[in-house]
């Protein structure tokens, strides 16, 4: 009696457990590479899995993309942004106890045009 009170404790684990879905696998952080080029980056950006796009705003000449884990945010900016091309990755991270937003990037345009765009993310995270 005992092996079968044993043998049904098991089969109701392993019945219970595949009914749990499966752990999301860890996506590694970004690794940002100005060297590989606009194009490139956006590509390994568009790749990765778990990003959900931010929706259009309208007169915002960025594509947005986050991570569905909350921890990072893809700002590419399209032909009309007066800082195009540019890329840069703000992060959420915690410093002194409080979450802040970190910046970087890449220039491959106007870099007086990227600071300004750089500075405006830099704003609207500060007042968050």
């Amino acid at each position: 009696m005992r092996v079968r009170a044993g043998l049904a404790c098991s089969i109701l684990g392993l019945a219970l457990t595949a009914c749990t879905p499966p752990a999301p696998v860890p996506v590694a952080a970004f690794e940002l590479n100005c060297a590989q080029g606009f194009d490139a980056i956006r590509a390994a950006i568009l790749a990765r899995p778990g990003l959900t796009p931010a929706p259009d705003a309208p007169g915002e000449p960025y594509e947005i993309l986050n991570e569905e884990s909350g921890r990072a945010s893809y700002i590419l900016t399209r032909p009309e942004a007066p800082a195009h091309p540019a890329v840069f990755i703000q992060t959420a991270t915690r410093r002194d106890g409080e979450r802040v937003m970190e910046h970087e990037g890449c220039a491959f345009g106007d870099a007086a045009e990227y600071d300004q765009l750089l500075a405006y993310w830099e704003s609207l995270a500060a007042a968050r």
